[in-house]
């Protein structure tokens, strides 16, 4: 009885830990701390709580009009730290939309809004 009982209590724990690393989510980025200034190239720093599969994840700068550009992005020196770089812009709004798979192959779609100034 107390092996079936520890079997059950395996196979639970085994099931909530899958549940527990279900999505990337991103806990940071450097947008908040380090704004892009007008005709400067710049990096934008994402930290996500787990590891991202870059090969299989695609990042976008979406600009006026729905105009989306693929943006080139390397793994940073954390565990989850991606590291974009974005070309120099114009003053404007502007967005990163990014499509992310964990290293549990999940997929994350999000979308972070920024300002470029003089």
């Amino acid at each position: 009885m107390k092996k079936i009982i520890s079997m059950c209590l395996l196979f639970l724990t085994l099931c909530q830990a899958h549940w527990a690393v279900a999505h990337a989510v991103i806990t940071d980025y450097s947008l908040k701390i380090a704004p892009i200034h007008a005709n400067s190239p710049a990096k934008v720093e994402l930290s996500f709580n787990s590891r991202i599969e870059l090969g299989l994840s695609q990042i976008f700068l979406v600009s006026k009009g729905d105009k989306h550009q693929l943006l080139t992005a390397a793994n940073g020196s954390k565990q989850g730290q991606v590291i974009v770089q974005i070309p120099a812009l114009e003053s404007g709004d502007y967005a990163l939309r990014f499509k992310v798979f964990a290293a549990d192959g999940h997929l994350t779609e999000d979308l972070i809004h920024f300002s470029v100034f003089k």
